[in-house]
């Protein structure tokens, strides 16, 4: 997994000294507003919020931290970011080793009362280690002496992962607000009757398909999901891997992996430039395999929300990538 490096760290470390100072300026003191300030780090996060203050979401201040596709792995906060996170009454961020720098922030806010939601450590048992592969490498994990396990970031694409989260978000959401605490609540058994929903409908595609294996020509944040349903999955990398290029030795591993099992697609997400699908493609058998798409949800920008964009019209438009991937 990608680590901050000793220069990301001093500059972190120079924003924060920065702020500290001038969180003692008149300029920078924490507005007086009626309305609640709600900072989440990454998209579905931030439509869960939504989903659960329904009508009283305008009432809120609520700001997707991660927005003009800064993918979690590779995200430095500003200055302004770390300002906006010490004045915030909810953060809610993944807490995954992409987030470290998120210790240090919270050091200096200026809210005492402010709520934290660490989604990871909510999840508790439920939280996985990411998914090595055979064959495949890896640029962090090392040799075997090299103890490094890591927790699997991508806990948002687990629609079982999401009932669960949901509900600590709503518990925090009425904390804030007692007032509408039974409106959220009632919001959350409606949204969480539409994740059940859904989550059955892959349930069905996944018990009903003649193919149980997902092969990637790229990183795999999909652990959650495939581990939801019963499925296999093989690919070029962990899913939050730096590589961009796999060695010939992973390219021989997944093209024998399609010949093997008669594979008729090749997954990437939605940020494959696809050279490494149609590498493994053009190493097989057939040379016909089509390269799907899975979106984990790591780009999406606030541009897409205003388009429509919402956690479960992606996971929907999964489901169906899905379908095809295991038909």
């Amino acid at each position: 997994m990608k680590r901050i490096s000793k220069f990301s760290a001093i500059i972190i470390a120079l924003i924060l000294a920065v702020t500290a100072v001038l969180s003692g300026c008149d300029l920078f003191e924490r507005p007086v507003a009626d309305k609640k300030s709600i900072i989440c780090t990454i998209f579905p996060q931030y439509d869960w919020v939504r989903q659960i203050l329904g009508d009283s979401a305008d009432e809120m201040n609520i700001t997707l931290l991660l927005d003009n596709n800064i993918d979690l792995h590779n995200y430095q906060p500003s200055m302004d970011d770390i300002m906006k996170i010490s004045n915030c009454d909810l953060f809610i961020y993944v807490g995954g080793e992409s987030d470290d720098w998120v210790e240090d922030a919270l050091k200096q806010a200026a809210n005492p009362d402010m709520v934290v939601i660490n989604l990871l450590e909510s999840l508790g048992d439920d939280a996985k280690l990411e998914e090595l592969f055979d064959g495949a490498e890896d640029d962090d994990h090392g040799s075997e002496d090299d103890e490094h396990d890591e927790y699997d970031e991508h806990i948002w694409l687990s629609l079982k992962n999401a009932k669960k989260l949901c509900a600590v978000i709503a518990d925090a959401l009425s904390s804030l607000d007692a007032d509408n605490a039974e409106k959220y609540k009632s919001n959350l058994a409606e949204y969480i009757g539409k994740l059940s929903a859904l989550d059955s409908e892959y349930q069905a595609v996944a018990d009903a398909a003649p193919v149980k294996t997902l092969l990637f020509g790229d990183r795999f944040p999909f652990r959650y999901l495939t581990d939801d349903y019963g499925l296999t999955p093989h690919a070029a990398f962990s899913g939050c891997s730096a590589e961009t290029e796999a060695s010939f030795e992973t390219i021989i591993y997944l093209v024998a992996k399609v010949n093997e099992l008669n594979l008729k697609t090749v997954m990437v997400t939605e940020s494959s430039d696809k050279k490494i699908a149609e590498k493994i493609i053009s190493e097989s058998r057939e040379k016909n395999q089509k390269i799907l798409v899975l979106d984990s949800m790591q780009s999406v920008t606030l541009k897409d929300v205003t388009g429509g964009a919402s956690y479960l019209s992606i996971m929907q438009s999964n489901l169906a990538v899905l379908t095809q991937a295991l038909a």
